[in-house]
């Protein structure tokens, strides 16, 4: 993995300019609390935040807090969350969560990364949506989105996610990553898509290295 050529200085100012676009970027799984959050977020993978927002409701009335999901019927999980794919897995890995959290966390969610990556289900990607969104601590979420744009912008090389994490963090101050994840995917969904990028719309198509190979002008 060889180190990004874009200077913490460049990607600073196109970051800027981003946001600027992006005022508005956020979180957009609906939550009230860290554990809905933690839940919201096992469930978007392979999913869409719409289709888990609309799933979600109903499972938060039915099981509001760990200790009410530890104790739940696997099958009755499973239909509460089945739209949202991989619901067999989900469903197991959101008990077994649960329970660690009423065991070992006294029903508290954690607040430190190596305790989080240790439940059920949960990974870097969802650790740091949960450290950054509902503790405030910094979290660089790197999704497909992030990774695409990440690369094209020639902030990483790198091609998995905890290498492109990695990059994002040394390239990056510390305050900044978590609301930089939320414009990177914003800027994904909305102009610079994956198969087709919108390079006429982009806000920062002058600081593109990879612009106009295989984009939309």
């Amino acid at each position: 993995m060889t180190t990004p050529r874009i200077t913490a200085r460049h990607a600073l100012a196109t970051l800027d300019r981003l946001e600027a676009t992006y005022p508005d970027a956020h979180c957009a799984l609906t939550h009230q609390n860290p554990w809905q959050l933690l839940v919201a977020t096992m469930l978007s993978a392979q999913c869409t935040d719409v289709r888990v927002n609309l799933v979600t409701p109903a499972l938060f009335k039915r099981f509001p807090d760990p200790a009410s999901l530890a104790n739940a019927e696997l099958a009755e999980v499973e239909d509460l969350i089945r739209s949202t794919g991989f619901f067999r897995n989900k469903a197991k890995n959101l008990i077994g969560c649960a329970a660690v959290i009423v065991a070992s966390h006294c029903g508290e969610i954690p607040k430190k990364m190596s305790l989080l990556v240790a439940l059920p289900g949960v990974g870097r990607k969802t650790a740091n949506v949960v450290l950054g969104n509902a503790f405030d601590v910094p979290g660089m979420v790197v999704d497909t989105h992030v990774g695409r744009i990440a690369r094209r912008l020639g902030w990483t090389t790198a091609s998995t996610a905890e290498g492109v994490e990695k990059q994002l963090c040394q390239l990056l101050p510390a305050v900044r990553w978590t609301q930089t994840a939320h414009v990177l995917i914003f800027h994904g969904r909305q102009c610079c898509r994956a198969q087709t990028a919108w390079c006429s719309a982009c806000p920062v198509v002058d600081r593109c290295p990879q612009v106009g190979v295989g984009r939309q002008k």
